[in-house]
């Protein structure tokens, strides 16, 4: 009751706007990428309803729980690296294949948590290969935006124009314009294709896992790599900036526990928020930030809403041209692709070996069954370390 109170207390409008605004912006964008994912691997529609479940529920209870409990806008959502890792990673793979590597992702995770090895691991990995890894896997849907030019030129430049314009506007919801803008278009020139089924609730399934060593090292490792470098490092880092000193270790240990309870049911990961996150915890979610944490708590609730309509949902981005999801894909994606570029190669130390990292990550390459993500970090930590000891041995040199 005590809590209830409190809650009733610091409740404003503006916060819960917030977190409104952080669950659209991530339906409206990073879950495209889950149903792209789904789709090139044929994945059957209750799996992926039960994916969307999973991953809704899964970060809506996980914020509400850890805002409640730390009086702060602990925002959290399904990795969004790791849904684009799986759009070229994941076709040739079960549900049940793929159930074992996000539940192997999400031990390591819960061991980083519980070792208190997270900010060792960040230190020992150089933040330009993580960077350059990420900019690597999210490089193919940049390109993919202008290939879809060809096939559908006035939807594709028409999206591209209004986030151009959003962008030089000012405006912190470009993508969010970018999707109404697509689907006005789309609806105008006929290219929606109604769903003939009626809608319905979603509802979760459990998908017995089927351990492959494959599936782990070719899905879980480079999932749980992204999740650490991707969404719980710079997820933290806003919080921190927004004056919140949330201890780290209990939301690490937090989101591996929603993780796996989750995974059966769909969910490739659960993590911190790293886009959405800035929205709920600045000024615009409420002057004083001691009462932001409602933010956390909306958005917690408006994400458990919406993870029962993931049925609908899954029926509604089915039926919209592909072109629309590629372009809303890329575009969503502009900004992490030049922040890991940017990163990559803003120190001239490093150059080299994020060059290889990114090259090799974008490239699409397998080799002994690994994918690309897997021999990019290789690549460039291998590269790191043949660098630093070059120029350990010339400085040996008389």
């Amino acid at each position: 009751m005590q809590l209830l109170r409190e809650m009733r207390h610091d409740h404003t409008w503006s916060a819960v706007t917030a977190g409104l605004i952080a669950v659209v912006v991530s339906l409206s964008g990073p879950a495209v990428l889950v149903f792209q994912a789904a789709r090139l691997a044929h994945f059957p529609e209750p799996v992926v309803a039960s994916w969307m479940w999973a991953i809704a529920f899964g970060s809506g209870i996980t914020g509400l729980l850890l805002s409640v409990r730390f009086r702060a806008p602990v925002i959290i959502a399904w990795s969004t690296p790791g849904a684009a890792l799986l759009v070229g990673v994941l076709p040739g793979y079960s549900p049940s294949q793929a159930i074992a590597a996000y539940l192997a992702a999400a031990l390591v995770i819960a061991v980083v948590g519980m070792t208190g090895a997270f900010d060792t691991l960040m230190r020992k990995l150089p933040a330009s290969i993580a960077a350059a890894m990420l900019a690597g896997i999210l490089f193919h849907f940049g390109t993919e935006v202008f290939v879809s030019v060809q096939s559908a030129p006035l939807l594709v430049l028409s999206m591209i124009l209004v986030y151009l314009l959003m962008r030089r506007g000012g405006s912190r919801f470009a993508v969010l314009w970018v999707l109404l803008a697509g689907l006005l278009v789309a609806a105008a020139t006929g290219r929606i294709t109604l769903p003939q089924q009626s809608f319905s609730l979603a509802l979760p399934m459990l998908i017995r896992p089927v351990w492959s060593w494959h599936a782990v090292l070719n899905l879980g490792f480079p999932l749980a790599l992204v999740a650490l470098t991707g969404q719980y490092v710079p997820g933290i880092a806003v919080m921190r900036a927004s004056g919140f000193d949330t201890p780290s270790r209990p939301i690490v240990l937090g989101n591996a526990l929603a993780s796996l309870l989750m995974a059966p049911s769909g969910a490739h990961g659960i993590n911190p928020a790293a886009i959405t996150a800035a929205i709920c915890t600045g000024e615009e979610a409420h002057a004083d930030p001691k009462r932001r944490y409602i933010a956390g708590v909306s958005c917690g609730i408006f994400y458990i809403l919406a993870a029962f309509g993931a049925g609908a949902l899954s029926m509604i981005f089915a039926s919209l041209p592909k072109e629309w999801v590629v372009t809303l894909c890329g575009v969503a994606l502009f900004g992490a692709i030049a922040a890991g570029l940017r990163t990559a190669f803003s120190d001239e130390s490093q150059r080299d070996p994020a060059l290889i990292t990114f090259l090799v990550t974008a490239s699409g390459m397998t080799l002994f069954g690994l994918g690309a993500a897997f021999w990019g970090i290789v690549a460039g930590v291998l590269a790191h370390g043949l660098s630093v000891n070059l120029n350990i041995w010339s400085r040996r040199l008389p």
